[in-house]
């Protein structure tokens, strides 16, 4: 699998760029962090649109910068699609026209993406005639996508690419977002401080804080790490991984979902037998139970897991990290933690209370 391995040093005025990278490229891995943390500033560098005067970037085996070999690509001969927060389509073009701008810009040899799939891929068949001005938002956006993909590109950044669309608009092209990494097998960088995009679409975090890189890992093990449960808000403290429909039951109301051999009920959801759904399960949802499991309840959701770490949150709570076959957190009063006698290593029961499906973008 190709990394990605990047070392930048920048300083200005008023803020300071010191990160260092290695990450596997395949899906979507998210830059996240608040404003001013310098995802954009790290983007740039990726791209070739800033120049760290110490910078060194590999892409697999390319090298696109190393200032110590006087090595440095601009971003006009690295193959990177690149999208901006906003669209900066061409106005005296159709659809059509804008998306052959980025077809056109690469000889024949090397076209390995063509319009027809990424017309499919973006749904945007029925718009190639129109004028820029006449697309919505989130159309706008597709379009420029779509433009940056034309150039068949190793690596697509997208910066912020849902901040001035609104809910509605943000959430028609989040879809589309999914499929073309998933159908192009093109590495996606996603610069974002909203995480209830992130929730929807990563695979890996790089969190960001100040200009250091302070976090690297998959979706889940940055979500569920002890160590950066600051980072998110409370709200989001949790697990989130992506489970398989195996049975739908009409007469309840219920889908069921398998993950890591164990089930997980939703309510019914209309999806194919074999679909991966993304569900999110917070940290305030999980209740532990001690001991054997022979009384009944009325929660669904009983997973079989092992206390890996306990944190303290403040003077009356304590988070509890659990293996479930991936990481899971439960919230606890500290009190319920001396009253069970939980200690790391030891086995108990996640009773779930509630397992949300990754769908709405709800902050």
């Amino acid at each position: 699998m190709s990394r990605l391995l990047a070392r930048f040093d920048l300083r200005f005025s008023s803020f300071h760029l010191d990160v260092e990278l290695d990450v596997p490229m395949s899906g979507i891995t998210a830059i996240f962090g608040p404003s001013g943390s310098g995802k954009t500033t790290l983007l740039r560098c990726l791209a070739g649109l800033e120049r760290a005067p110490h910078g060194f970037m590999q892409f697999g085996e390319e090298v696109w910068q190393d200032e110590a070999r006087r090595r440095w690509l601009p971003l006009y001969e690295r193959p990177i699609g690149y999208v901006f927060q906003e669209p900066r389509l061409f106005p005296h073009y159709n659809v059509h026209s804008n998306l052959l701008y980025g077809y056109h810009r690469i000889p024949p040899e090397a076209r390995r993406i063509t319009p027809e799939q990424v017309i499919s891929i973006l749904g945007i068949g029925h718009l190639l005639e129109r004028r820029t001005h006449k697309l919505s938002g989130g159309e706008q956006q597709r379009v420029a996508i779509g433009r940056a993909l034309l150039t068949s590109p190793k690596l697509l950044l997208l910066d912020e690419p849902l901040a001035s669309l609104d809910i509605q608009r943000k959430q028609e092209l989040l879809p589309f977002i999914r499929r073309l990494h998933q159908e192009l097998h093109i590495p996606v960088l996603y610069v974002s401080h909203a995480m209830a995009e992130i929730l929807q679409l990563a695979d890996r975090v790089v969190l960001l804080k100040e200009g250091y890189v302070v976090g690297v890992g998959t979706l889940n093990e940055v979500l569920t790490s002890l160590q950066f449960r600051g980072s998110f808000a409370p709200h989001r403290v949790g697990a989130i991984f992506d489970a398989r429909v195996t049975r739908h039951d009409s007469q309840y109301g219920l889908t069921q979902l398998e993950f890591k051999g164990q089930p997980l009920f939703i309510p019914l959801q209309p999806a194919d037998i074999g679909e991966s759904m993304r569900v999110h399960i917070l940290s305030t949802d999980v209740t532990l139970v001690v001991g054997r499991m022979g009384s009944l309840t009325s929660v669904l959701n009983i997973l079989d897991a092992t206390i890996v770490e306990i944190r303290e949150i403040d003077h009356t709570s304590v988070d509890i990290l659990l293996d479930i076959g991936t990481p899971l957190v439960a919230s606890i009063t500290k009190k319920s933690l001396m009253s069970l006698g939980l200690k790391p290593g030891q086995h108990v029961f996640a009773h779930i209370k509630a397992v949300a499906l990754n769908e709405e973008l709800v902050e």
